[in-house]
């Protein structure tokens, strides 16, 4: 008697030690602009989803400890390396996550790659990071500048806006947005007649509002982001630009976008995103447990909130599918493409060698005040883009990652 009890004694001490091993402990940095231009777009949105995608996976993986923490880059990508540095080095962050800016971006991905560690972007739009830039450390989810190109720059294409100016945001992710969608534009048999740099969070845009508007383009594409594409909106209304016949093209505009402007103003822009609150009965009760996460009344999450949401889900299901053990970004980055991704927000889907995040993209215009049948009601769906289609195709993009 006394034999048997010392064995199930034994096998109880050895279970709880199994256990205990098999604890996964993973730490989360999400870096993103917590109070400039791009707060409403990521900013405190990103940690609330963040949270969210932790208490879910949580649910049924008990055994994996998140630690989650959150930092600003001020759209600056000296603060962004030197934060990404200290949550790397000193904190002993597994994964960075967001970050809302692409020249951070670019600068995060490499500290990722040369410290082997993870990052996931949501927040920043250049192609080229998973481009000439892509690494193995490195996987970008919820939208870049060729889909954005793809869709609004070739449905305005087709629709006779041929002749283009652009206003543009004077760093890397408003570079990449022009040069993906000239490219676009002139595959179509569009031509671009002039273009002018814009400096990031710009408050006055007349003077170049004025060179647009005197170009006689067709079409004016907005080649910037959040604040910059709210006073540049605005201020075009001032001036009668669209009244004199020009078209805006919004070549990133978000649901806070819209919002921040109204349905009045905003009205008729077309606009391509890869998520929308309002979509589906699914998308809504998600945005339901984001604004009581947020606690903040009248606000709409992002695609960006979105994909923070669902990359973070899909690294904890790979982090627990790899085991505990020493964490080795590559190694989990290669677990992440090797599994299919699925999650409420986005469905199914599958990550690329170049580390390209694959599913839909979306055509919409935002609806007259009339259209609106209560807050938020936004938008109005125009196109689906297959999945197959809605990003640049592999061989495309001169990722040193992908052979052939």
């Amino acid at each position: 008697m006394k034999k048997t009890l010392g064995l199930a004694a034994l096998a109880a001490v050895l279970a709880c030690s199994t256990a205990y091993a098999q604890q996964v402990n993973v730490k989360i940095g999400v870096l993103s602009d917590m109070s400039s231009l791009y707060a409403d777009i990521g900013g405190p949105g990103s940690v609330a989803a963040a949270k969210l995608a932790v208490a879910d996976f949580q649910k049924t993986n008990p055994n994996v400890k998140v630690e989650l923490i959150s930092g600003d880059h001020q759209n600056k990508p000296d603060v962004g390396s030197q934060v990404a540095n200290q949550w790397f080095d000193v904190d002993k962050v597994d994964v960075i996550v967001d970050v809302p800016n692409s020249g951070v971006a670019l600068a995060v991905s490499e500290i990722a790659r040369a410290k082997n560690k993870l990052f996931i972007v949501s927040g920043a739009a250049a192609s080229t990071l998973t481009g000439a830039k892509c690494n193995p450390n490195t996987v970008h989810w919820t939208y870049d500048t060729w889909m954005l190109a793809n869709g609004t720059g070739k449905a305005m294409v087709k629709t006779g806006g041929d002749t283009w100016f652009f206003l543009t945001a004077d760093y890397a992710f408003g570079h990449a947005l022009e040069a993906d969608t000239t490219g676009v534009v002139e595959k179509n048999g569009g031509k671009v007649v002039g273009k002018v740099r814009v400096p990031l969070n710009t408050n006055d845009f007349s003077s170049f509002l004025l060179q647009a508007q005197s170009s006689k383009a067709k079409v004016i594409g907005l080649a910037n982001a959040g604040g910059d594409t709210i006073n540049s909106i605005k201020q075009s209304a001032e001036f009668g630009i669209v009244k004199g016949g020009q078209k805006l093209a919004g070549l990133l505009v978000f649901s806070s976008d819209v919002n921040a402007l109204g349905l009045p103003t905003a009205q008729g822009l077309s606009l391509t995103e890869t998520w929308y609150w309002d979509m589906n009965d699914a998308n809504r009760a998600w945005t339901k447990r984001w604004n009581a996460e947020r606690n903040a009344a009248g606000k709409y999450p992002t695609m960006i909130h979105a994909g923070v949401y669902s990359g973070i889900l899909h690294y904890l299901k790979a982090r627990a599918a790899l085991g505990a053990g020493e964490f080795d970004g590559k190694a989990v980055t290669d677990k992440m493409k090797s599994m299919p991704t699925d999650d409420v927000l986005f469905g199914k889907g599958t990550i690329r060698p170049d580390g390209r995040k694959i599913h839909p993209a979306y055509l919409f215009e935002v609806k007259a005040p009339s259209e609106s049948k209560h807050p938020g009601d936004f938008y109005t769906l125009k196109a689906t883009i297959p999945a197959d289609e809605a990003f640049r195709p592999l061989k495309e993009g001169g990722c040193p990652m992908v052979s052939g």
